[in-house]
């Protein structure tokens, strides 16, 4: 029988290990159900992990890994830094959503005005929303000390029936023949957040990602503020004896959560997705729970994780148009990472020890 024998320490070989023995076990099980589904299982691995990067096509779909890997990173980074002190944002897509409409609400404010100062204030509306929208269940959990966990997840649900409010309603295109959805902000240059290089995709999002890398890694191992962050996750009662605000500590992880994934809601809706529609969200906000902790809640690996992710979407999107796999069963495959590397991270603390069965 199988027995889990707790290690002296966590493993570091495992610690690094684990996520890439997730994926393989996610490949091997992706597989399976795509066999289930009746398509060539190896075709459709080959189609998702390949086509992207070096099939005839990969001129055209390489540049979208920056497009799809940007808000994961974004708001992953922002997740991971309550992750590691034991603060649990599950509501990131709903500051996700609630950025984008502060964003978007600011370009059509100023609509038809064309001035340089009209993005700056896209970006700092689209962060004090997702901000403001964190700030509901960081001051819940300080005040009457509520699971952060349920409320900013049900808030999530709040801000898609907001979002779909505003699409029918104020945020409506008026010179849209009456289909729901604003105005096209691709289409309005001071608001657009359009390509820095040509033909690179590479968007002021894309930027800001790589920059709240650089920063988080700073201030996780440079900055006292990173170092309470690691104590309070390791040891609550370490973190305690040794000086830590536990509120200020939650204000400041879900507050930097709300903002990044309001920001990249932002980005998203003035770039890539162009307007605010009923269906603008497509799960980044909760992709981005994966992402961090395949990136063990570490900067750059983050970076990788959200790279690799982007892939599965890209991927997912080619298997669906070219071997007719089903949406949802890209969905599945993508949350089978996030299962494996649960299950397999175990290792990191625990020895898997094969023991005879006593007999009676």
């Amino acid at each position: 029988m199988l027995k889990l024998e707790k290690r002296p320490q966590p493993s570091r070989m495992w610690t690094y290990l684990t996520p890439l023995v997730a994926v393989l076990l996610t490949m091997l099980a992706g597989a399976a159900l795509f066999a289930f589904l009746g398509k060539d299982p190896i075709l459709s691995i080959r189609t998702i992990f390949w086509e992207p990067l070096f099939s005839e096509f990969a001129f055209y779909y390489r540049p979208q890994l920056l497009v799809k890997g940007a808000p994961l990173v974004l708001i992953a980074i922002g997740l991971s830094l309550g992750f590691k002190a034991g603060i649990w944002n599950i509501g990131a897509e709903g500051q996700y959503i609630i950025g984008a409409l502060c964003g978007a609400g600011v370009a059509l404010a100023f609509y038809p005005l064309e001035a340089w100062f009209i993005f700056p204030l896209m970006v700092l509306a689209g962060a004090l929303g997702g901000w403001a929208w964190a700030m509901i269940p960081a001051l819940l959990k300080v005040r009457f000390g509520t699971n952060e966990i349920l409320v900013s997840l049900m808030l999530v649900y709040v801000a898609e029936q907001l979002l779909a409010s505003m699409s029918l309603g104020l945020l409506k295109n008026p010179e849209g023949f009456g289909f729901p959805g604003s105005r096209n902000l691709q289409q309005y240059p001071s608001a657009h957040n359009a390509e820095l290089i040509a033909g690179t995709s590479m968007h002021w999002g894309v930027v800001a990602a790589f920059i709240a890398v650089i920063l988080t890694y700073i201030l996780l191992n440079r900055h006292i503020l990173g170092f309470h962050i690691r104590l309070t996750g390791e040891s609550p009662k370490a973190a305690r004896f040794a000086g830590v605000n536990p509120a200020r500590l939650i204000l400041f992880c879900l507050g930097t959560a709300g903002a990044l994934a309001g920001m990249a809601g932002l980005f998203e809706v003035s770039g890539p997705s162009g307007q605010v529609s009923i269906d603008f969200n497509v799960g980044y906000g909760f992709t981005a729970i994966i992402v961090a902790f395949l990136g063990r809640l570490h900067p750059v690996g983050i970076l990788l994780a959200g790279a690799l992710m982007a892939l599965t979407y890209i991927g997912g999107e080619i298997a669906q148009s070219k071997l007719g796999l089903p949406a949802a069963a890209i969905q599945v495959f993508q949350g089978m990472l996030l299962f494996f590397l649960l299950a397999v991270d175990v290792t990191t603390n625990y020895r898997i020890r094969w023991t005879k069965r006593e007999v009676a």
